[in-house]
């Protein structure tokens, strides 16, 4: 009975403990920092009572016994360190790479107080703790007496001075060489005075985090860049200005950018699959935000007024100022302020631990020889690593995906075989409390502003908190596909407005194509369009045709003055080595990038698909080195919609989620995309890369847009191309054909090519019924294209292959055949088009 009652009451205590104590592992770690931090804040108001109102009763005794006695008359100073520790944990959390420091640097301090106030004292001994509490306590006795005892008094104390000002130089992060500009630069504060700039370094927040992610990786293409040279940046009348003023540079401002470049380089970049190249900004991950250094300059001298000037907000965009032309038009990139900073990243949460002991539970369960080694927390997804011990299959990791599902209470979870650059295997998890990723710290990271190319563009943050930035000239040409709500048009608003964020309308120009109406009306009227929105998918058809004749064009002239990439040739241009024929009045002007946007594909694959893909196919193929750039997003990622011909030449993927296992082949090639979560997670897969990347997409709410835009129409007003949308002559087709132009047309060059008139083969080849084909033969013969029926053989071709333009041009009620010139027409005719409206891209006066 005795044994009994006993156990019952164990397993009482035992289960109200482990209860307890699995509430406690539950907790936010956010909450457990702030208890103890409430813990050191009432500590330090029971010691304060005691030490320095006198406390009495059993309590005070106790306390005073404690302190004193381990302290010394220096335990009165113990109730502000308490005080100044709560303070900092609940004030600032995150910084806890500076704890160490600051407790070896203030141990030291108080050792030496402690040695210091014990010599003072006569070295008390242990045998007098009234004595000893009135001195040094336990730790002055420990550090002051073997010093004295040893050294004599007087040696003991100046090596605890050093000791204490070490201490001191440690705690506030300050190098020896440091002590006096700092010093002086403080005074100068206090005094409101001007400090001599050269003497002082700009101060250092030592107790932010530096994250090295040794897991990010960069892409390239296959063609080098060294022949390409940089592009000299023009200034200005504003820039001029700035020139002329006679301010000294502020030399914390260089120092703020040594550090920053400091910091860029500690980022560890791993080459990917395909022979990557660090420099390349296809897709370049940046570990955490920099902080934005201020530059200020001081004008006048050391008798007269200082006047400091703050550097405008543009400061920080790569690319501040780009003057139009000829310099006489300044234009203005949209200030930073524009774009909304995001909430702080988290590394950690109470969800990730438990879902640790999940994954440790189920390895556990099915006895595997693995463990959890750790994991990196993205703004959507944490990845968790598995490390397997020697012998251990890694197909016995991955055969648990459903078990894993089950244990962690989600069903999108994606296993990596491994992590790429990693012996560990990944498991990708959703978060429960998922983080926004701003657009605009994409944009102030220092991956954007690691290079100042106007095609790049911010993506969004990887899976290990990286923000992910991709130049769209290296891709060349992007894929982006998902289902209805997965996060397309968010991405697509992120691309435009970091286009107009950080470039001008004379080096990007876009065709904008929404078959939707209502997705990119907000951006009617900026100056980079070349053309109002395109809405009727039959125009988007006909800009795309543009498209190619403007691509030939470009090649045109970059094969008449010997250069092989539009950069090439704009570098020439912009140095003066590019003169126009002798005896021609054209006017050498550069090419922009630009950049074609169809916002549904699917909308012009149902009007128009042979056209549409053909065109597509023309650019994808051959207009990498004219500077056009070509972004395909579609919702429905069918093989109808995204064809064998247009995945083909758009090497660059971006899928969100999907309905499907089958729509993610479609669009990457491998299944992973139906396993997304949506509202902006997606599967990066930039060209040359083994594997797609997760990342979450970066978003910009309408307001940021509104701003951005609004700020691009008061710089400039759009000047639109004409024969982008130019109206094409009104056709005149014949009443008897009716609506079966398309058919007629197919049907006359298949007759034309083969040399063949055949009802049955109609029939084979366009697919369409006996009476469809009969009525299609009947509309040839009656046009003279034909012969008559001969019975059961075949009719007589009395049109030539040769003939055939003229013949199609005839039936589509086109006035008289096509004129084929011995030149190349398309670019003469486009140069000429600019001579005679006085206007080029940039929109300009000449």
């Amino acid at each position: 009975m005795v044994k009994a009652v006993w156990m019952g009451c164990a397993h009482l205590v035992g289960g109200t403990a482990r209860r307890v104590g699995h509430g406690a592992r539950d907790l936010d770690p956010a909450h457990r920092r702030d208890g103890l931090a409430f813990t050191l804040l009432g500590l330090a108001v029971v010691v304060a009572a005691r030490e320095w109102w006198a406390l009495s009763g059993t309590a005070g005794d106790a306390i005073h016994s404690v302190v004193a006695g381990t302290f010394g008359v220096v335990g009165v100073i113990v109730p502000v360190l308490l005080l100044a520790t709560a303070v900092r944990l609940m004030r600032h959390p995150e910084r806890v790479q500076a704890n160490g420091r600051m407790g070896i640097g203030l141990s030291a301090v108080i050792l030496a107080v402690c040695g210091i106030v014990q010599v003072s004292a006569g070295l008390p001994g242990t045998d007098d703790f009234a004595a000893l509490r009135a001195a040094g306590g336990i730790v002055g006795y420990a550090v002051g007496t073997p010093l004295a005892t040893l050294l004599t008094g007087p040696v003991a104390v100046i090596l605890l001075v050093l000791l204490a000002f070490f201490g001191v130089l440690v705690v506030t992060a300050t190098p020896v060489h440091q002590v006096v500009p700092r010093l002086r630069s403080g005074y100068h504060r206090l005094t409101g005075g001007r400090h001599d700039e050269g003497d002082d370094e700009p101060d250092e927040d030592d107790d932010a985090p530096l994250v090295i992610n040794a897991g990010h990786t960069a892409f390239d293409e296959d063609e080098p860049d060294e022949a390409r040279p940089a592009r000299p940046r023009r200034r200005g009348l504003l820039s001029r200005r700035r020139a002329e003023a006679p301010a000294e540079p502020d030399e914390s401002a260089l120092d703020a950018y040594e550090a920053d470049e400091a910091f860029e380089r500690a980022a560890i970049v791993v080459p990917g699959a395909g022979g990557a190249d660090p420099d390349d900004e296809t897709a370049v991950m940046d570990p955490a935000p920099p902080t934005e250094p201020t530059a200020v300059v001081g004008a006048g001298s050391a008798d007269g007024p200082t006047t400091h000037l703050t550097a405008p907000p543009t400061a920080g965009v790569p690319r501040g100022e780009q003057p139009m032309l000829e310099g006489d038009v300044v234009y203005t990139l949209p200030s930073e302020d524009s774009l909304a900073k995001g909430a702080p990243h988290k590394v950690r949460s109470a969800a990730n631990d438990r879902v640790v002991e999940s994954l440790t539970g189920v390895l556990e369960q099915f006895e595997i020889n693995a463990q959890v080694t750790g994991f990196t927390r993205g703004p959507t997804v944490t990845r968790y690593e598995v490390e397997l011990g020697k012998g251990t299959k890694v197909e016995r990791v991955t055969a648990l995906s459903k078990n894993i599902a089950y244990a962690v209470a989600s069903a999108d979870v994606r296993i990596l075989s491994p992590i790429p650059g990693k012996s560990a295997i990944g498991i990708e998890i959703p978060n429960t409390d998922r983080e926004t990723v701003s657009l605009g710290d994409v944009l102030r990271s220092s991956a954007a502003k690691r290079t100042d190319h106007p095609m790049v563009i911010g993506v969004g943050k990887d899976v290990e908190g990286g923000y992910v930035v991709a130049n769209l000239a290296k891709m060349p040409h992007l894929l982006v596909a998902g289902a209805t709500g997965a996060g397309k048009s968010s991405f697509v608003n992120s691309m435009i407005v970091s286009i107009l964020m950080r470039s001008t309308p004379d080096e990007v120009r876009m065709v904008l194509v929404d078959p939707k109406r209502v997705e990119l009306t907000i951006y009617e009227g900026i100056p980079h369009l070349i053309t109002p929105i395109i809405t009727n998918p039959k125009k988007a058809a006909e800009a795309l045709e543009w498209v190619v004749r403007e691509m030939e064009a470009r090649y045109d002239d970059l094969a008449m003055f010997g250069f092989k990439h539009i950069d090439d040739f704009n570098a020439a241009v912009r140095a003066g080595k590019v003169k126009p024929l002798p005896g021609s009045e054209r006017k050498i002007a550069t090419y922009p990038y630009l950049l074609v946007i169809v916002d549904e594909l699917a909308d012009l694959m149902m009007v128009a698909p042979r056209d549409v893909e053909a065109s597509i196919q023309r650019i994808t193929q051959l207009a990498r080195a004219a500077g056009i750039h070509l972004v395909l997003a579609t919702q429905r990622p069918s093989v109808d919609v995204v064809t064998g011909l247009i995945k083909a030449n758009v090497p660059s993927r971006l899928a969100f989620a999907t309905s499907s296992l089958t729509d993610s082949r479609v669009v990457l090639d491998q299944p992973g995309a139906e396993k997304l979560i949506g509202q902006g997670d997606a599967l990066f897969l930039p060209m040359g890369a083994a594997k797609p990347m997760r990342t979450q997409g970066a978003w910009v709410a309408e307001s940021e847009i509104h701003a951005v835009v609004a700020h691009v129409k008061t710089q400039l007003k759009p000047v639109y191309r004409q024969d982008v949308a130019a109206v094409a002559p009104k056709k005149q087709v014949d009443e008897d054909i009716g609506d079966d132009l398309d058919l007629l047309l197919q049907a006359a060059e298949l007759v034309v090519t083969t040399q063949f008139g055949s009802t049955s083969m109609l029939q084979r080849k366009l697919r369409v019924g006996f009476a469809k084909a009969g009525r299609l033969m009947d509309l040839l013969e009656s046009r003279e294209i034909v012969g008559p029926s001969e019975g059961s053989k075949a009719r007589e071709v009395l049109v030539q292959p040769d003939d055939l333009p003229g013949t199609l041009a005839m039936l589509r009620g086109e006035p008289g055949d096509p004129v084929v010139e011995d030149g190349p027409p398309v670019a003469t005719d486009y140069h000429d088009d600019l001579e005679d409206e006085d206007q080029d891209w940039s929109g300009g006066r000449r």
